[in-house]
């Protein structure tokens, strides 16, 4: 689609918004059921798209993108009138007689822009939340996934008039052109780089954004720990879609008590989930393309390696690996790794771990095996992160009843739920004033024993 064609687009949708069609909650119920009715029929081929894209096996596939997508669906359908209520609050006694509340409203024409390694979900859902604010929306699949792309396209096609809900295909040239027009609200998931361009592309037009970036998500294994649950946790949520996951642990910060143990333990671990052979495994995914696969390679340090650390080089997959010995100059924690390499850092000071982290970037997850009440605390209050979970990892963003999001340099602001409809809207506030009195205090000329006696009594 060319930049001319994208305008035009976005003018149209932006007049299909102008005239009101999207505002009534029973149209925009409408056409979630028609998404959730696509999404439904079109299963083996959304699973089929995702095996070509990034070797997901059927099951992933729905755990971890259609169903999750369907079950935001559902969420929206059953909570939108309550979620697009007015919301009363209470008025100052100086506002007498009045009452005051914040409404919910669409930001308008909003632009989705989705990643790779979760392109039906992470296109589908916050598209979910912008159609239940009633918002117009125009979704961008990123064209590293382009099997899953085509089926997102042709859903939208399917349920949605192109003013209403559109689909640009493409790469760089499209996104360029996306960014250079207008929009109410721009949602953005991929990489730090990327977000900060986005930023700035958006700023030229004073679009707000939602941007879910990665960053290195600690994992903290601490010597309380209940070790081989740890380790089976870990072990599914780091090499989960091949590590390309924006909050896997990125890294293991294991205490050194424990450490021989935990490595012990994960090793063992990732034999009984992915096999002895885990590159013959067929329910174990692939990396994106050559070029992400080649980046990994690189992290990999064959002389810490005590598990795994080979690949296949035809098939773009790397067997799931462990590195210990590791420390913070070490290449793999030079970046965010998003691949299945398990570095583990060993640390002798629970009090060096929190300081150490505090003068790292803040990141989208942070995850703590503990049965230390002390330390579980500490984390949660002295460190900034997204979100995370305590004896567990990734599970934290698989509901739609908390927002999921980034703080700092993982991102701002949040969706799921009752989040999603929030971020795809402004919630305008407004006070109802009555009129059958009108206090005097406000007006010129000020003065008077009598209008400064109510003016005390009113704003004290």
């Amino acid at each position: 689609m060319t930049s001319r064609e994208i305008q035009a687009l976005v003018e149209r949708q932006r007049e299909f918004f102008k005239s009101g069609a999207t505002l009534p909650l029973k149209f925009r119920k409408e056409q979630l059921k028609k998404l959730y009715g696509a999404i439904k029929s079109r299963e083996t081929e959304i699973n089929a798209a995702l095996q070509a894209d990034l070797g997901k096996s059927s099951y992933e596939a729905f755990m971890c993108e259609s169903g999750l997508a369907l079950t935001e669906i559902s969420y929206m359908i059953r909570h939108l009138n309550k979620f697009a209520n007015p919301k009363r609050v209470r008025s100052p006694l100086a506002q007498f007689c009045s009452k005051s509340y914040t409404f919910p409203s669409p930001y308008g024409n909003t632009l989705i822009m989705s990643p790779w390694n979760y392109p039906f979900l992470l296109s589908i859902e916050p598209l979910t939340d912008a159609i239940a604010a009633g918002n117009t929306a125009i979704v961008k699949p990123s064209a590293y996934s382009p099997e899953t792309g085509r089926i997102v396209e042709d859903i939208i096609k399917e349920c949605f008039a192109p003013e209403y809900v559109a689909t640009v295909m493409g790469g760089r040239t499209e996104n360029s052109a996306l960014l250079d027009a207008k929009f109410d609200m721009v949602f953005f998931t991929g990489s730090q780089n990327v977000g900060k361009e986005v930023l700035r592309r958006t700023a030229e037009h004073l679009t707000p954004c939602v941007l879910e970036l990665g960053g290195k998500s600690p994992c903290i294994v601490e010597e309380s720990a209940n070790i081989e649950l740890a380790a089976r946790r870990i072990a599914f949520g780091k090499f989960l879609n091949c590590g390309q996951t924006c909050v896997a642990p990125d890294f293991i910060l294991c205490h050194s008590s424990v450490k021989d143990a935990f490595v012990s333990a994960a090793c063992a671990e990732i034999k009984r989930q992915f096999g002895d052979e885990p590159l013959k495994n067929e329910n174990y995914g692939k990396i994106i393309n050559q070029k992400h696969f080649d980046r990994l390679l690189g992290l990999i340090d064959k002389d810490k390696v005590v598990l795994g650390g080979y690949a296949n080089a035809d098939e773009l997959r790397i067997a799931p690996t462990v590195m210990d010995g590791i420390t913070y100059d070490d290449p793999v924690m030079c970046e965010e790794i998003f691949g299945p390499i398990m570095p583990i850092i060993t640390y002798e000071s629970f009090d060096e771990v929190i300081s150490t982290l505090k003068e790292k970037d803040k990141p989208l997850a942070l995850y703590i095996f503990s049965k230390n009440k002390e330390h579980i605390k500490r984390v949660r209050t002295e460190l900034s992160f997204g979100g995370g979970c305590v004896n567990d990892v990734i599970i934290h963003l698989a509901t739609s009843e908390m927002g999921f999001g980034g703080v700092g340099e993982s991102g701002m602001g949040s969706y799921h739920g009752r989040a999603g409809f929030d971020a795809f809207s402004h919630h305008k506030s407004i006070v109802d004033k009555k009129n059958f009195i009108d206090l005097p205090m406000r007006y010129q000329p000020y003065g008077g024993k009598r209008n400064g006696k109510l003016l005390h009594f009113f704003l004290k």
